[in-house]
């Protein structure tokens, strides 16, 4: 008989998604990335940016405990958080706090969180779409039936 591996569950279900583990990595990579300045602009590009890069796992997070629908929704409030944080990429490199490197990284990284975001959605609505609820869902566990590879 084969050996199975077990699988540790997190308490916090949000956890055990790969899509939320690449946003607070985001998250971490923006904020150690961003120099501390005193310059007015430069200051308030990095709070932006910084912000926007935390609404990214924190709208993964807050939608988790929702139902499929209301996932979905706030699945894609994340989506723009990370349409934020390219135009802050953008703008951090125009005024060259970001290098080469650093825009290349943080727009690899945007792109990547996009594709997963984008497939965890697609999953949710499909699933949705299987159970026939459209409609607004009374589950308050929107990961039942539903791998967590994403």
């Amino acid at each position: 008989m084969e050996q199975q591996e077990e699988r540790i569950v997190s308490f916090f279900r949000f956890e055990d998604l790969r899509v939320y583990a690449k946003a607070t990595d985001f998250a971490t990579w923006v904020t150690m990335n961003l120099p501390a300045t005193e310059a007015e602009g430069q200051k308030a590009l990095t709070a932006s940016f910084c912000h926007s890069a935390f609404d990214i796992a924190l709208n993964i997070a807050e939608g988790s405990s929702r139902s499929k629908s209301q996932f979905d929704h706030y699945l894609k409030i994340a989506k723009t958080a990370i349409r934020e944080c390219v135009v802050y990429t953008e703008v951090a490199h125009n005024m060259n706090i970001f290098g080469e490197e650093q825009y290349n990284h943080s727009r690899e990284l945007l792109m990547e969180l996009t594709r997963m975001l984008g497939a965890l959605i697609i999953s949710l609505q499909r699933s949705a779409e299987r159970n026939g609820r459209r409609e607004e869902e009374e589950s308050s566990d929107p990961y039942a039936n539903e791998e967590m590879s994403y």
